[in-house]
């Protein structure tokens, strides 16, 4: 079961609020039901709630290419054919392209972003023999054992109920020798616009709802790739700050890359107004910086 109580940074008076909420949530059986928030998650990153996820590229790619670059640094894809589990619009994927990876396979739940990402494979010369695309589940990866030389991930594992699953296929579909390399939130990420959209969002809408989220700190990845029975395992933190001109343009960007997935639990008639108010919210408290906590990790399957 997705762990009940929030895991990463807040302020106390919220983490109090959010926690209560979260206890309620498991108790009427909302934050048991992983399928709904699989739905969830998904509805968020097809863009059925809103359109912020349209802006997923224009204002987060330079953030995402970062954490790419640095997890990549770690893994020498050259020659490999790789899995991609989580592959949004293709930035980790494009990126192993250009750094000798034979082929990549780019699995994700969204089909948006996998139409996304071929569009932008097609445009840069990529042919199927080099990348293809297909909507996977990463709890129930759709491929034989030992079908990749390498399977990496970025900034997906944070936000999949089942972690422990989630390494486990991606381990299960590896060839024996080869490695697995993903980023994910580790426990300040983001705190600062979550703790923010928590005060600012009617709370009506979101009683007994247990947001998607689990960020974890390095004692917990490397537990969980230790379970999975995985050697070699590396772990390093990648950490800074980003400040924004105004808390309007955080939002922006926190709506973006987020794709304010939690939309699909406020009325459809709602959502315009009820994002207006958060990213108000932000401006008037200048709500203007953001915390990027990254855990990188790597191991080897024996």
């Amino acid at each position: 079961m997705p762990p009940v109580f929030w895991t990463g940074k807040l302020s106390l008076p919220m983490k109090f609020v959010v926690n209560f909420n979260n206890l309620f949530a498991w108790i009427t059986g909302n934050a048991r039901d992983t399928a709904a928030m699989k739905q969830r998650m998904k509805l968020g990153y097809e863009g059925a709630r809103s359109d912020d996820v349209t802006r997923y590229d224009e204002l987060g790619l330079r953030h995402y290419t970062k954490i790419a670059t640095e997890l990549l640094k770690g893994a020498d894809l050259r020659g490999k054919e790789v899995l991609d589990v989580g592959c949004g619009t293709g930035i980790l994927s494009l990126l192993a392209l250009q750094q000798g990876a034979a082929k990549i396979v780019c699995g994700d739940l969204s089909e948006y972003m996998l139409n996304q990402c071929l569009t932008k494979a097609t445009n840069q010369g990529y042919t199927p023999d080099r990348l293809v695309t297909r909507q996977v589940d990463a709890e129930s990866l759709p491929y034989e054992e030992r079908s990749f030389d390498a399977v990496i991930s970025g900034m997906l594992v944070g936000l999949v109920p089942h972690q422990q699953e989630v390494i486990n296929e991606m381990t299960r579909v590896l060839r024996p020798g080869g490695m697995i390399a993903f980023s994910t939130h580790a426990p300040d990420c983001w705190w600062e616009t979550s703790d923010a959209t928590f005060k600012a969002v009617p709370k009506h809408y979101v009683l007994g709802y247990r947001v998607e989220y689990w960020p974890r700190n390095e004692v917990h990845i490397q537990r969980m790739l230790k379970q999975a029975k995985l050697v070699d395992i590396r772990i390093r933190k990648l950490f800074w700050q980003d400040h924004f001109e105004t808390g309007g343009k955080a939002y922006d960007f926190f709506a973006a890359v987020s794709a304010s997935w939690w939309n699909a639990k406020f009325p459809p008639d709602k959502i315009e107004g009820i994002s207006k108010r958060i990213r108000n919210y932000f401006e008037r408290n200048k709500v203007a910086q953001i915390t990027h906590d990254i855990i990188l990790a790597y191991a080897h399957k024996p």
